[in-house]
């Protein structure tokens, strides 16, 4: 599979899986709150066999229908409209989610699942997936890594199986966006025992090991603005943009016309267009029917060079 995937030598595959955990690069980038996130990016030709584990090997593993991350035709409108029927949302996150997926996880998961004849796929497909940080022995998912996001969907199976019957049995409805898992009932009464339910789900899962960010638990009933993933549940049962994205839209476009936009900003606007498009219809419609549909089109031809980007 390796070799014919990526055109390479089967002693040059071996040769790149040998020391695949340590061909990364990793820096730093900044987050929306001001901390920071490592990224940790693959070598280009492990980058290549990555991605031919993920689209021909991964792809065909069982993912539970609560996991709406990373999945073909799929996208986070999805994920909040299961929501938007219901009324208040309940809303926790995993600290470290990628990291704290390791190759023990991997190997758990392949050996009860029988899902190699030959050990030593266990050894070639572990040390493609998995990343070693400098000083550490341990092996970990990295944020960078192409397979990363569909693996860690794999591996959450259990837990994902695990949430959803216990919730389920109190009409609570539940999704996992990557490390964003989000809950939600008809009254908040059906709520009160999620969280108990969740911390000993993952106490009692043996693997993946993750830890609930207390930060980033919320809870918002109809009285207050509900987001998931993004995105607005309207009480009118709709999901929307929000205020502030349409916002943000209309002023670029209002730049556009006036042709005070750089190349970049253009092709961001193109990108929050095509969302918005998707996401509420209504709106974009609107926003054609104001500033002309030959401006809207037009801007999907925005194209930034790779030197900026």
């Amino acid at each position: 599979m390796l070799v014919a995937g990526t055109g390479l030598g089967e002693h040059d595959v071996l040769a790149i899986v040998r020391n695949a955990p340590i061909r990364y690069k990793t820096y730093p980038i900044r987050k929306r709150n001001g901390g920071e996130r490592l990224i940790s990016q693959p070598a280009r030709e492990l980058k290549a066999l990555q991605r031919v584990l993920a689209e021909s090997f991964l792809s065909q593993l069982p993912v539970h229908r609560a996991a709406t991350a990373y999945r073909p035709g799929i996208s986070i409108r999805d994920n909040a409209a299961t929501h938007v029927l219901n009324g208040p949302i309940l809303k926790f996150d995993f600290k470290d989610f990628f990291p704290s997926i390791t190759s023990h996880d991997w190997r758990s998961y392949c050996q009860k699942s029988s899902l190699f004849e030959d050990p030593n796929d266990i050894w070639i497909s572990t040390n493609i997936f998995f990343h070693r940080a400098p000083g550490s022995r341990k092996l970990r998912l990295a944020i960078g890594a192409p397979s990363s996001p569909s693996l860690s969907n794999v591996l959450m199976h259990d837990f994902d199986t695990r949430v959803t019957e216990l919730v389920g049995k109190d009409k609570v409805t539940y999704t996992r966006y990557a490390d964003d898992l989000t809950f939600s009932a008809r009254r908040t009464g059906f709520l009160t025992a999620v969280e108990r339910g969740l911390r000993r789900t993952l106490n009692e899962i043996e693997s993946p090991s993750l830890t609930l960010n207390p930060s980033k638990t919320v809870l918002a009933t109809m009285k207050y603005k509900r987001v998931v993933t993004g995105l607005v549940l309207a009480n009118d049962q709709r999901v929307s943009l929000g205020h502030e994205r349409k916002r943000r839209i209309r002023a670029a476009l209002h730049y556009e016309l006036q042709g005070r936009l750089t190349l970049q900003r253009r092709a961001e606007l193109a990108g929050l267009l095509a969302f918005a498009r998707d996401v509420e219809p209504s709106f974009f419609t609107k926003l054609e029917s104001k500033y002309g549909v030959d401006l809207i089109r037009g801007l999907k031809s925005a194209i930034v060079p790779r030197s900026m980007r």
